[in-house]
């Protein structure tokens, strides 16, 4: 549904009359910066979708030699740090 340019009008009376001749500059330009800071955020979120598929994924890590299975305490003694095996019949 277009908006008929009567309602247009009759916005801008309502806001001339509700800020005044004087703010109207000041909300003109809050409008603007406004809405450069939307396109700009909406460009860079679509310029960061679309360059997503493009680049390549990282190789996965090359795994790490297995750690010691026993660690030291703190007065010396060699303790495991495997998990106690419970048997179970």
């Amino acid at each position: 549904m277009p908006i008929h340019p009567l309602w247009i009008v009759a916005i801008l009376v309502v806001v001339l009359i509700i800020f005044g001749p004087g703010r109207l500059p000041e909300l003109g330009s809050a409008a603007g910066k406004a809405m450069r800071e939307f396109r700009k955020a909406t460009s860079e979120l679509t310029e960061s979708i679309t360059a997503a598929p493009s680049t390549p994924a990282a190789p996965p890590p090359n795994p790490t030699p297995a750690a010691s299975t026993t660690a030291t305490t703190a007065d010396g003694a060699a303790k495991s740090t495997e998990p106690a095996s419970s048997t179970k019949n």
